[in-house]
């Protein structure tokens, strides 16, 4: 990785550039900042609209998780942490609202403003920011966290930080970020970067902690109690220095969040309805209505609230690792989507409630629109028609079955396009060019008994086609680690995706990805006419153009038959105690981060 200049000045020195006017034309301070056009909240907001500013405080939520985890450090590659933790236990200069596609607001920071062309951002940090112990939160603070994640954190953090040019303190509490390529995002999504108290890892192995250091961080809530593999426990900091900021009104209401840790889904949902848990999140339809029928739930000491939401099905299924002879073939990689009996499944599995996903944006203006690429989609697609894969630019549908357990026309299509890719069936077994039998290894993490009775049903259909699959089920240590280092053909995969994608696209499915381990680019793919998308959408100056751009990079995505889908959740659907409560007014994104249990709280009867 090349090597990064960065400015640290002190704040006269500041003071005197800027009155030289080496910073060029003065911008203007704002409260918060919109991918597209002026954020929706004015400046005397009193606070997000699906927040109650009056909410009271008090009570608990305890929800439950599959496996367990080894570490409390979510920034680096390293062990399994509660996931829960990157989002309830760490701040950032600003903080999202999910009633606007993409838009900022002040949280760390009191201001932001940006260049013109936004080829640049400023933030002014708050006087009153303070970490847990007390202690002010410093641009040094700041500036430590911003190189230590780019540099040795998780992946996910370093493609910013190759993009910045210069860091530079402006002031005693303003830093300013330069970037070295055109990327309207960039402003935006530096302001999301979680801030670290530099202190408390002078001395540490920053990249190698575990559960051997207590994070002190700005956030609402502390990490109070924790039993590895067992539960973690977080109360509210009674001090919590940002409790009046306007972002931060009606948040944070509950005394304690605490997640328990169970070996399986079984176990997990009988804890619920023995009232060890008061929350609990329902993905399977059938379930919902045919056994959340426990006295709890009768007596109404348990409700059952649906949650609709606006946001992209995202992509929820079972990945083919391309980085694997097995599904370097795309012909391959058809035969499995053609193999798999999604409407005998989802019958099996469901009822047959939940529609399936049909593409990555499918359930939004994002998605891509039936038949062929046309106008400014198709404009964008044609330079790489010699790279995209059959569909993208003439239309595309993921295969529909005939409802039968057999499945007999799609298995038909499936064993025409084995021997399209050279293979053939040899005394009952499906056979490579090379001689040997067609296999490969499902790698399913412990307790996802859903998951496992999936790819028992899929098992069934290949087996038809002389093909038997290895079935893996490892627990979650391990299956991180085999997830980080691509050690896998096929594995259960979810992406979920935003209603203003953006730069975390390239961790998804850019080349970068391929052979960095630790990124999100489970498929392996590396493509052209993605990378050109991505590019497309992150400098789109108009909504127009944005949709246009997501909608081909969703063709390309879909066409590059990467994911087997299954069914998507276009609503949400969650049992809780009676005493947890939400606010009327829903955000568009619905049940997603920062809504549960950020804006919930809890009221007596």
């Amino acid at each position: 990785m090349r090597s990064l200049h960065f400015l640290y000045r002190s704040a006269s020195a500041a003071a005197l550039a800027f009155a030289l006017g080496t910073h060029g034309a003065a911008a203007e301070p704002q409260h918060g900042i919109a991918m597209y056009g002026d954020p929706a909240l004015p400046p005397d907001f009193v606070s997000l609209p699906y927040a109650n500013p009056d909410a009271p405080k008090g009570g608990r939520t305890v929800s439950g998780e599959v496996g367990g985890f080894d570490s409390l450090n979510p920034h680096i590659p390293k062990g399994s942490v509660p996931w829960q933790l990157r989002f309830l236990a760490y701040e950032s200069l600003m903080g999202r609202n999910w009633d606007e596609p993409f838009s900022l607001y002040g949280l760390l920071a009191e201001s932001i403003e940006t260049g013109p062309d936004r080829d640049w951002v400023e933030f002014t940090l708050r006087a009153e920011a303070r970490f847990s112990d007390g202690s002010p939160v410093t641009i040094e603070d700041v500036m430590w966290s911003y190189e230590t994640l780019g540099t040795i954190g998780h992946p996910r953090y370093r493609g910013a930080w190759t993009k910045i040019a210069a860091m530079e303190q402006t002031g005693p509490r303003s830093i300013r970020f330069t970037f070295n390529e055109e990327d309207r995002e960039l402003a935006l999504l530096i302001g999301l970067r979680p801030i670290l108290k530099k202190a408390q890892w002078e001395g540490k192995d920053f990249t190698a902690s575990g559960l051997d250091v207590i994070p002190i961080t700005t956030a609402p809530y502390v990490i109070d109690d924790f039993e590895p593999g067992r539960f973690v426990s977080l109360k509210r900091n009674p001090d919590y220095w940002g409790k009046n900021v306007p972002f931060m009104r009606g948040q944070a209401n509950l005394d304690e969040i605490r997640m328990e840790f169970y070996g399986d889904g079984t176990a997990m949902f009988e804890a619920f309805k023995a009232g060890e848990l008061n929350l609990s999140r329902e993905t399977n339809a059938e379930k919902w209505e045919t056994q959340y029928d426990f006295p709890a739930v009768d007596s109404g000491d348990v409700v059952k609230s649906v949650i609709p939401h606006e946001r992209p099905s995202g992509m929820t299924g079972f990945v083919m690792n391309t980085r694997r002879d097995a599904f370097a073939d795309w012909r391959v990689r058809d035969a499995m989507l053609h193999a798999f009996n999604f409407d005998y499944i989802n019958e099996t599995m469901t009822g047959s409630k939940q529609p399936r996903i049909t593409s990555y944006f499918s359930n939004s203006v994002l998605g891509m629109e039936d038949g062929p690429a046309t106008g400014r989609v198709r404009d964008l697609l044609e330079p790489f028609a010699g790279t995209l894969l059959p569909g993208a630019l003439d239309g595309y549908a993921l295969p529909e079955g005939d409802g039968t357990e057999r499945n007999r026309g799609n298995l038909r299509k499936a064993m025409a396009l084995m021997r399209e890719a050279g293979y053939s069936v040899e005394n009952g077994v499906m056979t490579g060019p090379d001689g040997r039998p067609f296999s490969f290894e499902v790698v399913l993490q412990q307790g996802s008994s859903e998951n496992e009775a999936i790819i028992d049903l899929f098992t069934q259909s290949l087996e038809r086609m002389g093909i038997a699959p290895k079935i893996t089920t490892i627990d979650s240590a391990q299956y991180t680690e085999r997830t980080n280092t691509y050690d896998f053909d096929m594995t259960y995969f979810r992406r979920g995706l935003s209603l203003s994608p953006g730069n975390e696209q390239k961790l998804y499915w850019g080349c970068d990805g391929v052979d960095t381990p630790g990124s999100r680019n489970l498929m392996g793919m590396c493509s052209p006419a993605a990378e050109a998308m991505i590019d497309q959408l992150l400098n789109s100056e108009s909504r127009e153009d944005f949709i246009a751009a997501t909608r081909a990079l969703d063709r390309v995505l879909t066409t590059g038959r990467y994911v087997i889908p299954i069914y998507q959740w276009n609503i949400s659907r969650i049992a809780h105690a009676s005493e947890l409560k939400y606010p009327e007014t829903l955000p568009i994104y619905g049940d997603w981060i920062g809504w549960q249990p950020d804006v919930w709280w809890w009221e007596e009867e």
